[in-house]
């Protein structure tokens, strides 16, 4: 039942975003701790194909196909997030150009603020959650 709560609200699109923020993080601030190395090329995530990605997961999660009958999966786990997970490992790109230092930490500092912002959002459901238990709402 528990599980069933979790996932009936946005927690499973939140785990995604931060999953996404840290592996993010990792790699910007690779680029800025290689920023002098000869022919490094630096690396990022594909932000716009990873909102791709979790768009059709969350409308998919929304909105399942109406001409499958209830109880039938339609992933291969029945989970639209496993396949958000999944992409993650083909979305890297290596940039061919020389690193930028001011984009790279712009970068790194609107993927914190994304990776907080989702935190917040998911400790607020949770203390929801927890005064609903409670019975103190």
């Amino acid at each position: 039942m528990e599980s069933s709560i979790l996932n009936a609200n946005t927690t499973p699109v939140l785990e995604q975003v931060v999953n996404f923020a840290q592996k993010r993080h990792s790699i910007l601030a690779t680029n800025i701790a290689n920023q002098r190395v000869p022919g490094y090329k630096g690396r990022d995530l594909n932000l716009d194909r990873f909102q791709e990605v979790l768009a059709e997961a969350i409308e998919q999660k929304n909105h399942p196909n109406e001409e499958i009958s209830p109880g039938v999966v339609t992933t291969k786990s029945g989970d639209p997030m496993r396949e958000v997970r999944e992409s993650l490992n083909g979305i890297l790109f290596h940039d061919e150009s020389n690193l930028d230092i001011e984009k790279q930490v712009a970068e790194l500092t609107k993927n914190q603020v994304m990776h907080n912002m989702a935190l917040t959002i998911m400790e607020d459901q949770f203390n929801l959650l927890n005064a609903a238990i409670s019975e103190r709402i």
